[in-house]
């Protein structure tokens, strides 16, 4: 469980939240939005813990030792309930009725609110997200609904008209590195790519860097990338089998080979690896670069952003890598 101190940017949201359970100014919903891993969870959880402590710290944050905070910890408040749903993705209409709408009525068993969190709010059907506005037109005085969506593009607009909208943003590539540090013993040069890879979320970054399986077809991936020039198409093919075989989503693999790319443009531009996600590849980089033109390489990307269309096409993937892999070894 996560404390506002715990976590890290969004400095913003988290003075306005704080200042509403202050000020006793809450709003009955509200729509915290960003992709997965940005710490929408986290910031629920915040809320949740200072509004619900009784013996709150000097500083206002919760002493997590309260009774109502070592119920909230444990996950067994009655007056915090986590909507969950069977179906792994969407959030049916009896999901929303049987744990929201039918249960608002009821006041609170010890406190002065009742708050509902929804993960993934994206996921509910529109039956789903109508079932929810009723709550959301006329809300009992003590209850707040927390929404949390990975795009609220997919919400309806008279739900997001009645919540207050909040967007997570990314860190910084510091902020990042701080929290791995305090969290990891932290090697430099594979923090440096997954926070380059996370782009400013914390929580793809700590999961990147715990996952064996990412470390496995990174690894896969820099191989071709640094013996592409010498392949022949069999060895190509048999680098795509394996490669798919350690790749859980191959998007990703196209986003690391984007990067990759930029990488190899700014140095080219710049002759300084400093700041580069794959400064630790230097050989390799300046080798590319002896060879290699900046039309050249902006063909590459183009040709990777194809690959990636013909992925979310659903075109056959194989074929899709070999077409990239031999524009690779061509430019």
């Amino acid at each position: 469980m996560t404390t506002f101190n715990d976590i890290i940017g969004n400095e913003l949201i988290k003075d306005q939240l704080k200042s509403a359970i202050r000020t006793d100014r809450l709003q009955h919903a509200y729509l915290l939005t960003g992709d997965t891993g940005m710490g929408k969870k986290s910031m629920a959880e915040a809320f949740v813990l200072e509004l619900f402590c009784t013996s709150k710290e000097a500083d206002g944050s919760p002493c997590l030792k309260c009774p109502e905070c070592k119920k909230i910890l444990s996950g067994n408040h009655p007056d915090v309930i986590r909507v969950t749903h069977e179906k792994p993705a969407s959030i049916g209409v009896d999901d929303i009725r049987l744990q929201v709408a039918d249960t608002v009525d009821i006041r609170p068993f010890e406190g002065r609110y009742k708050v509902y969190i929804i993960p993934d709010a994206q996921l509910m059907t529109q039956q789903a997200q109508n079932a929810l506005l009723k709550t959301l037109e006329e809300p009992p005085s003590y209850v707040i609904i927390l929404l949390l969506a990975s795009d609220d593009r997919m919400l309806l607009d008279t739900i997001r008209s009645r919540a207050v909208r909040m967007r997570l943003k990314p860190l910084t590539d510091s902020a990042v590195r701080t929290y791995l540090e305090e969290h990891f013993r932290v090697d430099d040069e594979k923090a440096r790519i997954c926070i380059a890879f996370a782009r400013g979320n914390v929580g793809k970054a700590s999961e990147l860097y715990q996952s064996e399986v990412f470390s496995v077809w990174y690894q896969r991936l820099m191989k071709i990338v640094r013996g592409i020039k010498n392949m022949s198409s069999t060895d190509i093919l048999i680098e795509i089998s394996r490669l798919r075989n350690d790749c859980p989503d191959l998007l990703e693999a196209l986003d690391l080979l984007e990067l990759w790319y930029r990488d190899l443009m700014m140095y080219m531009i710049t002759r300084d690896l400093n700041g580069l996600a794959f400064s630790g590849e230097r050989k390799t980089l300046m080798e590319m670069a002896s060879i290699s033109s900046y039309t050249r390489v902006q063909e590459i990307m183009e040709s990777i952003e194809t690959c990636r269309k013909r992925l979310l096409a659903n075109v056959n993937p194989d074929l899709s890598l070999e077409l990239l892999f031999l524009t690779m070894k061509e430019k």
